[in-house]
Parts: C-alpha cells; structure tokens; sequence
C-alpha cells in the first residue's frame, strides 16, 4: 500500500487548501483514509476519516464546517478540503489508510502512512 500526499503550503488566516491523497495497493474498495495532523511538540491527532465502500465520514469536532473529505475512487484519490484556515491548523497532515474497521480516530488504527505535507497558516 503507498499514500502519496500534496497539497500543502502556506495560506493566510480565513483561506483555503486542498490536500490530495493518491491511493494505490488496497485490493478492494474495503478500506478506510483518514488525515492525520502533528503540529510542532504535538500529538499527531486525527482529522478526518472516510470508508471508501460507503462513503460514510468522520470529522473532528475543531475542523466541523470548515473541512470536509471527499473521494474520488475511479481515480484512487481522496481530498481534504480545507476552508476559513487558523493559524492553530498549522501542522504536517498525513494520509493514512486500514483495510479494517475504524471506531474513531485513534492512530494506533492505522497501519499505512504517507510522508506528510506541511500545512502553515499565517496570521
């Protein structure tokens, strides 16, 4: 499994980034991304999470109404739109992916993990 994160760079207060994930490896559409976040001397913590086979997502009560995750499957792709940006949103962000069921957004869930990409809000 490989997760190739882009997207990144640095936005002003109140703007707005994209972050794409390219998915390759999984062998059937049973499998859950998630984006993960570690800010500087931090936790990495979870974001947001979506089951590929049902679409159903998961966001995290600080980024509700400002983010939301999407999928594209015929083109292995999962996006983190990300709007009204904080500088408390600076963080490297990281694609994640599991073939098993999630309960939450723990990373001890998620066995595959792609580089990161900084993320830096200015204000």
């Amino acid at each position: 499994v490989q997760l190739v994160e882009s997207g990144g760079g640095l936005v002003p207060a109140g703007g707005s980034l994209t972050l794409s994930c390219v998915v390759s490896g999984f062998t059937d559409d049973g499998y859950v991304i998630a984006w993960f976040r570690q800010a500087p001397g931090q936790e990495r913590e979870g974001v947001s999470s979506i089951n590929i086979a049902d679409d159903i997502t998961d966001l995290v009560d600080s980024v509700k109404g400002r983010f939301s995750i999407s999928s594209d499957k015929a083109r292995n792709m999962v996006y983190l739109n990300m709007n009204r940006l904080k500088p408390e949103d600076t963080a490297i962000y990281y694609c994640t992916g599991t073939p098993l069921p999630v309960h939450g957004l723990r990373v001890a869930q998620f066995e595959y993990w792609g580089q990161g990409t900084q993320v830096t809000v200015s204000s």
